[in-house]
């Protein structure tokens, strides 16, 4: 994995914060696209064949990560925080994160802690923390102080990226990875898919908003009005947990997400989806889900879109630090441009016969 996905990880975008790496994206799509679109909430595409007579096919990852917003400053100068996007607050204690002001300077901060020595007495050391409970210390001596230093409500806060590769060079550990990891398959795909190899008119890119709601799913859906769209996205592996054969792990390969809460997978795209997969050797694992992807959103879409989420397995997800592995990512990518390239008139329409 090249330094793409190492610069994608780093930039500050919690939900509706997504400004930096949208520029990013946009930079990095206009050399390989005809066209680059964008709706109103801030989702950007790049359309590669445009005005082919074939089907629309979108491949979208998203662009926000987990994160928190200032809602308050308290008197003491700690930082009153309010999560954007589903977090366990245990998972967050005494953990450095950044605020970043409205010029996208970070002010560093660690989440506030009750050391043992002061808990016992109280019984507080058992209490399990939502996510507002925890404070926001950046060293400022009042709230004064912290306004000083740049602090205002309704900044982003984000966890404070500590990349690291792994002892055997094939693990990626970092904060953002859901769903970063989906922006850089969009812009190797905008790179590297050849127009002659294509018969469908293809828009990659990424949403906005995806961890509240899938909010900016819904709008780009509507702009694109697509035939088939693909999400890919990090899925929460159970494999260091005891999990079962369809919780996934790492190293198994793509993820096939047969179904979450939100979104049955189309019988039409799965046996499609596993018909490539066999017949071009690519590893794949059955996953069940409790969380939605973009795909929900996005089947619902005017008539009905055929969608499929191709998965990329990662532990702790959600967390200050997520971890991937490279032998993954590379069946992932794989996925997507078998997928990709096998798309056309006909294909779309036998999947949709097989509903």
């Amino acid at each position: 994995m090249d330094k793409l996905y190492r610069e994608l990880v780093d930039l500050p975008g919690a939900p509706s914060f997504e400004k930096p790496v949208k520029e990013y994206m946009r930079k990095n799509l206009a050399p390989y696209v005809d066209e680059i679109i964008e709706d109103k909430l801030g989702s950007i595409y790049g359309i590669i064949n445009k005005g082919y007579d074939g089907p629309k096919v979108m491949l979208a990852g998203h662009m926000d990560e987990v994160g928190a917003i200032v809602i308050g400053i308290k008197k003491n100068g700690l930082i009153k925080m309010s999560n954007l996007g589903g977090v366990n607050g245990d998972v967050f204690l005494s953990q450095h994160m950044d605020i970043i002001t409205d010029d996208l300077e970070k002010i560093p901060g660690v989440t506030a802690s009750v050391p043992p020595h002061l808990s016992r007495e109280s019984g507080s050391s058992t209490k399990k923390l939502v996510f507002t409970d925890l404070l926001l210390d950046i060293g400022a001596d009042s709230d004064e102080h912290a306004k000083e230093l740049g602090v205002k409500v309704g900044q982003q806060i984000i966890i404070h990226n500590n990349f690291t590769v792994s002892k055997d060079g094939k693990k990626y550990f970092s904060k953002a990875w859901d769903d970063r990891f989906g922006c850089g398959i969009s812009l190797e795909v905008a790179k590297e898919i050849k127009k002659e190899e294509l018969e469908c008119e293809l828009y990659v890119g990424a949403n906005v908003q995806e961890e509240v709601g899938l909010r900016g799913a819904e709008t780009a859906g509507n702009m694109v009005s697509p035939d088939v769209f693909l999400a890919v996205d990090t899925s929460p592996c159970a494999d260091v947990f005891d999990g079962d054969d369809i919780s996934g792990k790492i190293g198994g390969g793509f993820l096939l997400r047969f179904y979450d809460p939100r979104a049955i997978m189309h019988q039409g795209m799965k046996k499609f989806i596993i018909e490539e997969a066999e017949k071009h050797n690519v590893k794949f694992q059955y996953y069940k889900s409790m969380g939605g992807t973009d795909a929900a959103r996005v089947q619902l879409a005017n008539d009905g879109v055929l969608v499929a989420t191709i998965g990329m397995p990662a532990r702790y997800i959600h967390s200050t630090t997520s971890m991937i592995s490279e032998d993954d990512y590379l069946e992932v990518k794989k996925m997507v441009m078998i997928v990709i390239k096998a798309l056309n008139k006909a294909k779309v329409e036998e999947i949709r016969a097989n509903v």
